[in-house]
């Protein structure tokens, strides 16, 4: 049974397509997991709770004009800046851990479909008409990627449906 595996042409549609589809399934799969493991998400969720606060707390201010109260909101802003910086660290964290491995995927996922069509879209064929995005690789895997992601980001908890 292995061996009649390996005779699967994963370069032609529609093996192609669904190895892909498998692929950032697989890959957002253990960025939600290690993301679930290495940040605290009622942490950055009280974090952006807090920020969102203070900006609609900055924004009325300013539009009221009230200097008494942009005053008290700016001695804030210091603090909320910091915040900021920590949510943004704790994502990198899980970036940088991925970098390496998924530059090297790319590399070898982009040699062996260098112009071989992976997926059909429906209206727009093999190939988007945009230079960056021509190759049907990168758009099928972001939009397999994109519905991965948030689905696990949410089986995870680590974004709220209200949010």
């Amino acid at each position: 049974m292995l061996p009649a595996l390996l005779d699967i042409p994963l370069n032609s549609i529609p093996y192609s397509t669904f190895f892909i589809f498998g692929l950032a399934a697989l890959i957002s799969l253990l960025t939600a997991l290690v993301n679930r493991r290495f940040t605290n998400p009622e942490k950055s969720r009280t974090w952006r709770k807090e920020i969102s606060d203070w900006n609609k707390e900055m924004r009325d201010a300013q539009k009221s004009k009230d200097k008494k109260t942009l005053e008290k909101v700016m001695k804030k802003q210091k603090y909320i800046m910091q915040l900021q910086s920590k949510m943004m660290w704790q994502s990198m964290k899980i970036s940088l851990l991925f970098l390496i491995p998924l530059f090297l995927m790319w590399q070898i996922l982009g040699s062996f479909y260098q112009s071989a069509p992976i997926a059909i879209l429906p209206g727009v064929g093999a190939t988007l008409p945009l230079p960056i995005f021509s190759s049907s690789l990168i758009w099928w895997y972001l939009l397999c990627s994109l519905l991965f992601g948030t689905a696990f980001q949410h089986v995870f908890r680590l974004i709220e449906v209200s949010e």
